[in-house]
């Protein structure tokens, strides 16, 4: 298959392990909060089902561990949990190397968006004031705008669909293997930078297009790289 190469036209970032490095943070609140209602959440738990809505891993965890389905509002009582536990944690720091690289992006011309199955509103807030030199309100896709979080496809399509663009037009940079395969299912150029434990085997298996091992390398390669899909 003959591989083709396309000149992107806006570049979606994920959130969590992107453009912060909030995932041991939230890995300890997962865990904490879980055991709250009896449910066991392991630190790699917290990575391999990072990206998708925090209420559909609490059903899962739910439907695996007791047997049983809980509805949506149960799902969100004790996701709401889960974010006070995370809330009461030390704030956590910018991705060393992802404010660089927006820039860069910026200075071609590129837009710049977020896509995040995050429904923690004073984390998305922060995101807004943190990054307002280069994403806005009008380019930020969260849990509450999906029907199917990641690894569903939707969530990269209504990111591309902001910016009035197909998701072939696209560039994504993701971190989890959840988030990858949405990124790829949704037919974007997906970049995996691995700012966490997981091998770069389990980013790569999930379709990766690149794996690169951190934030700088991407900015310092970002100019040479050719977008192939």
């Amino acid at each position: 298959m003959t591989e083709k190469r396309f000149f992107p036209k806006a570049v979606l970032f994920d959130m969590d392990g992107v453009c912060y490095n909030s995932m041991p943070s939230h890995a300890i609140a997962w865990q904490r909060s879980m055991a709250i209602f009896g449910i066991r959440m392991t630190e790699e738990d917290s990575y391999m089902t990072e990206g998708q809505r925090g209420t559909d891993t609490i059903k899962q965890l739910v439907r695996a561990q007791r047997g049983i389905d809980i509805s949506e509002e149960e799902a969100q009582r004790m996701y709401d949990e889960k974010a006070r536990e995370f809330g009461l944690l030390p704030t956590t720091e910018i991705m060393p190397g992802v404010r660089e690289l927006m820039a860069l992006i910026k200075s071609q011309g590129l837009g710049i968006g977020i896509v995040t199955g995050s429904g923690q509103l004073p984390l998305i807030e922060r995101l807004l004031n943190d990054f307002a030199d280069f994403v806005d309100r009008d380019h930020l896709v969260t849990a509450y705008d999906v029907t199917h979080g990641k690894p569903h496809p939707e969530p990269y399509r209504k990111g591309a669909g902001k910016f009035g663009l197909e998701p072939r037009e696209v560039v994504v940079v993701e971190n989890a293997p959840l988030g990858v395969r949405s990124g790829v299912a949704a037919g974007c150029y997906t970049i995996a930078v691995n700012t966490g434990p997981l091998p770069p085997s389990a980013l790569k298996e999930a379709g990766a297009h690149l794996v690169m091992p951190d934030m700088h390398t991407l900015h310092k390669k970002w100019l040479s790289l050719d977008f192939n899909i």
